[in-house]
């Protein structure tokens, strides 16, 4: 069997993108040992002020589990409307399958500024009839985020949906199955990776959600991203460094943690 291998010219370019991706955020790591109060890279004495800021100071945990807060809810709620959404797309094929795609990834494409104003008006407008689902609270902003980020959970479960054969589905009807028995039984174990990426992908977006987030919170709703957006725009705090240096090593791990798992279910499978 033929493998094709990349020759040494495509491999040097392509380490040469990679470190050129990669110098950002390695410039990152000496600045978070700096000494000084202001971003710098250090000369001599490095230190860890800033990494025991991050455990001091309560508001960068309370912002880290305020976000991961949001983003589990956030991505519970658009992946399951999402799910909802393709289901019945995959399963009735409407005349209008086209226009009503096209109208659940309108936030995709719609320009930020337009689904932030939009989503703060829809979020005050909530503030006059309940204080838990409103502005400024962190149900506000699950929802907010849910808004913006379940067009991507369509797109990976309708891709999921379409390498579904019909045919399981059509058996399992003639033979007796119901609706529910269908949907749980034969279409959603063929697509259980498909859901799992969405879920993944929609809390990630939502952890680093900024944009919105900046429009419908003050000062009750702070996430970890709006921290350090603060602290970048009121003082150009060195926290910001180390937590993200904290949060690139979190990454790393898991990505390292997923390619050896990776790896090893290839080995078994493999061997056997």
């Amino acid at each position: 069997m033929n493998v094709l291998r990349p020759g040494p010219l495509a491999a040097a370019l392509a380490a040469l993108v990679a470190v050129f991706l990669m110098m950002p955020l390695v410039a990152v790591i000496p600045v978070s040992f700096t000494p000084t109060r202001y971003l710098s890279v250090p000369d001599a004495e490095w230190s860890l002020r800033h990494y025991r800021a991050l455990v001091e100071n309560p508001a960068w945990a309370e912002g880290a589990w305020l976000s991961i807060r949001i983003g589990v809810v956030a991505s519970l709620v658009a992946t399951g409307l999402a799910l909802l959404f393709s289901l019945g797309i995959w399963m009735l094929q409407p005349r209008f399958a086209g226009i009503l795609m096209g109208l659940a990834l309108l936030p995709m494409v719609a320009p930020p500024v337009v689904s932030a104003l939009t989503l703060y008006f829809f979020l005050i407008t909530l503030s006059k009839v309940n204080s838990v689902v409103a502005y400024d609270t962190w149900a506000g902003v699950a929802l907010a985020h849910a808004v913006m980020i379940a067009p991507f959970a369509v797109v990976l479960i309708s891709v999921a949906l379409a390498q579904v054969d019909r045919r399981i589905d059509l058996a399992a009807r003639s033979m007796g199955a119901g609706l529910w028995t269908r949907i749980t039984r034969v279409i959603l174990p063929n697509i259980r990776f498909g859901i799992l990426t969405a879920l993944f992908l929609t809390f990630v977006l939502s952890w680093e959600e900024i944009g919105v987030t900046l429009f419908i919170t003050s000062v009750d709703a702070v996430t970890l991203p709006r921290l350090m957006w603060m602290g970048l725009r009121d003082n150009i705090d060195p926290a910001i460094a180390a937590i993200s240096v904290v949060l690139i090593v979190i990454v790393v791990a898991v990505v390292l943690t997923r390619t050896a798992v990776e790896r090893g279910r290839a080995r078994r499978q493999a061997r056997t």
